[in-house]
């Protein structure tokens, strides 16, 4: 009778191994709950009402410019300008209201001109060959100049921060929080549960059989580009009518490294081809509660800086060896 318990216990650890294996967000999520349990411990403040709606608000944009990373990343392809059409948005409602546009006409144009940036970014990376890094880079910094030119470097309010209108779009407590989350959802049922998620999937892991079997993977592409920068540059909006103010000289690159560290330290392979929304937004969560835990214990927020870096790099590793394991249990 002595070998059962042990067959038994043999079992439990083969499906705890093919969980980590299988789930590559199961390990990001367990650091989480212990990040939350940790800090939770440090200071009661931690999890009272105010600081979890400040977590959402922060937690938000990172969140939805990781998931829209995650289409990209899963064709091992990179948006680095997603960041600075997350700011680019808001200028441009402001311009617009300069020159008399209503503010609702001003949103859906400023929509409609990042959009055309994806559209842009795609373009480029597709039809000139240009790689994506170096292209979106050099969008990166049109619009960050472009800013900076417009403004003439001056902050500036943000329109459409009063009455009902500002309430949904970001100055109620949880209304940024929302708008993350909902858009977050979106990109997982795209990614997991239509044909273009697929497709997407298909030509990350092989463009050349995936073009074969009649995947438009050029189209996928492009799409994939005009996808992140429409949902960047409407959380954007949110943030900037939450924040009531505009910098000009604030750093687009810093919101979307946050965001492809949301995706990396989530189970998302840089390679292509293994994407994981669901562990991009506990990511996010994630740098969300390390930093204001860092703040509420008295942490400096260079510390915060250090201990990104070495996450990412231990979750790089980690990453890797998973995949090599996986392959050899194949």
């Amino acid at each position: 009778m002595a070998p059962a318990p042990r067959f038994a216990e043999r079992g439990l650890a083969r499906r705890i191994s093919d969980l980590f294996f299988m789930r590559p967000e199961a390990t990001i999520f367990i650091v989480a709950v212990a990040l939350i349990a940790y800090f939770s411990v440090r200071n009661s403040a931690f999890y009272s009402y105010t600081n979890v709606v400040t977590m959402a608000q922060y937690t938000a944009p990172i969140a939805v410019i990781g998931a829209g990373e995650v289409l990209l990343l899963d064709l091992a392809e990179i948006d680095l300008s997603a960041g600075q059409i997350f700011l680019t948005s808001s200028w441009i409602v402001v311009i617009l209201g300069y020159h008399g546009v209503p503010l609702g006409w001003g949103i859906a144009i400023s929509l409609f001109i990042c959009s055309l940036i994806g559209a842009l970014n795609g373009a480029v990376v597709v039809w000139l060959k240009v790689p994506s890094f170096v292209a979106t880079l050099g969008v990166n910094y049109v619009l960050a100049g472009w800013v900076l030119v417009a403004s003439s470097d001056i902050t500036t309010e943000m329109p459409g921060t009063t009455g009902k209108f500002g309430a949904i779009m970001g100055l109620s407590n949880w209304a940024e929080g929302l708008w993350g989350l909902g858009l977050v959802l979106i990109i997982w049922a795209l990614l997991k549960g239509t044909v273009f998620g697929l497709h997407t999937t298909a030509t990350g892991g092989n463009e050349l059989g995936a073009a074969e079997a009649g995947v438009r993977v050029r189209m996928i592409k492009v799409w994939c580009f005009i996808i992140i920068a429409f949902v960047s540059a409407l959380i954007g909006l949110c943030d900037s009518i939450r924040i009531g103010s505009l910098d000009p000289a604030a750093p687009g690159l810093t919101e979307m490294l946050a965001g492809v560290t949301a995706a990396v330290i989530g189970g998302t392979a840089l390679t292509g081809g293994k994407a994981t929304v669901a562990g991009t937004l506990i990511g996010a969560i994630v740098l969300g509660v390390l930093e204001d835990g860092f703040n509420l214990i008295g942490i400096s927020a260079n510390w915060f800086i250090l201990v990104e870096g070495a996450v990412i790099l231990l979750a790089m590793a980690v990453n890797v060896q998973l995949g090599r394991m996986t392959a050899k249990k194949m």
